[in-house]
């Protein structure tokens, strides 16, 4: 793609992404989402791959219907309120749209249909920006309207979307795809605590997020996109290797990592909340997500030779490490001492 086309979408991401956030009127804020969605599309098709192309026109069509929900619910809330400001939507159903919209962009469960295929379409980079920083406008707009949602109705999809993110990754061979999915049962956990104590929602959205870039910017510079040429990567990279492996147990939320903060607080917010079975339920459907990391894990570090697959060894490389996926993985790892800091800063 020409440099200069490139960095056109990359400030008109950065601009649709700004607008979003800091608007405080219905109509700015679905300005930004258009410009959001229009310039990720050439970012998506740019390898010109008929499957990129496909994800690109389904990207297109979900957020299209998303953003026309969107839309529709605010206008609803401004016919029966008069009220256009994003904090006031305080009329039942279109509270309810709003919910069905935010989670249509955002892929939670039952409209995650088109984001696994989306991923699995588009290039490493273009990805993480598709679970980075694509989802914060939307998880913007839930935190902003958090106090006028249906706490039933956000408890139901974020449970939902924790049992098929895990269920569905279970069987995957494609990364991109496992990360989706990965993506669709963090989102749960998100979802499940954001009426109740919407902070937790951003904390527990900007650690995935460092996570999942940790880990979206390690398998690029390695050329990784399968499972079985993961198993073949430890003679590439040993150390950057390691170093995922860790990053992969940290994004499951295993308790010396930073992964597991989150969880542990949105864990301890549910019980003061006397939702004990409901943090319970989605604490035990984590654990099939763990399968699936440990899976990721183990392919990454513990099979050494004598190997079972018929790929060719790849090349040690000695050029040295990108600096942020150093500073990343650093913080996927070790951030979980400063907690007392974090929690003071939110």
């Amino acid at each position: 793609m020409n440099p200069q086309a490139k960095l056109i979408f990359t400030i008109s991401l950065m601009l649709g992404t700004t607008i979003t956030i800091s608007s405080h009127h219905w109509v700015m804020a679905w300005a930004g989402l258009e410009i959001n969605t229009l310039a990720i599309l050439p970012l998506i098709s740019k390898s010109h791959h008929p499957r990129a192309i496909e994800a690109a026109t389904k990207y297109f069509l979900t957020q299209s219907a998303a953003s026309a929900l969107l839309l529709f619910s605010s206008m609803t809330n401004a016919w029966h309120t008069g009220q256009w400001d994003i904090t006031q939507m305080t009329h039942p159903v279109s509270s309810l749209i709003l919910t069905a919209a935010i989670a249509m962009k955002l892929g939670l469960v039952p409209f995650h249909f088109w984001y696994p295929e989306v991923l699995q379409g588009s290039p490493l980079n273009t990805g993480l920006l598709l679970s980075t920083i694509m989802k914060l406008p939307p998880i913007t707009l839930l935190f902003m309207t958090s106090p006028s949602l249906n706490p039933t109705l956000l408890t139901t999809m974020a449970i939902l979307s924790a049992a098929l993110g895990g269920w569905m990754g279970l069987n995957q061979t494609q990364i991109r795809k496992i990360l989706a999915f990965s993506s669709i049962s963090h989102l749960g956990w998100m979802a499940i605590i954001l009426v109740y104590n919407p902070k937790l929602t951003l904390l527990n959205f900007y650690m995935y997020a460092l996570m999942t870039a940790a880990v979206f910017l390690t398998l690029n510079s390695m050329k990784v996109l399968k499972l079985t040429t993961l198993m073949t990567a430890w003679t590439k990279t040993p150390s950057l290797n390691a170093m995922l492996l860790l990053t992969l147990l940290s994004l499951a939320g295993l308790p010396p990592l930073t992964g597991f903060l989150p969880k542990w607080l949105i864990i301890q917010e549910l019980t003061k909340q006397d939702m004990a079975p409901a943090a319970t339920i989605i604490s035990l459907l984590s654990l099939l997500s763990l399968f699936f990391y440990l899976r990721l894990a183990y392919c990454t570090t513990i099979t050494l030779p004598p190997h079972t697959t018929n790929h060719m060894k790849q090349w040690h490389i000695s050029k040295p490490t990108n600096m942020l996926i150093a500073i990343l993985t650093t913080m996927s790892i070790t951030l979980l001492p400063m907690a007392p800091m974090i929690l003071t800063i939110i």
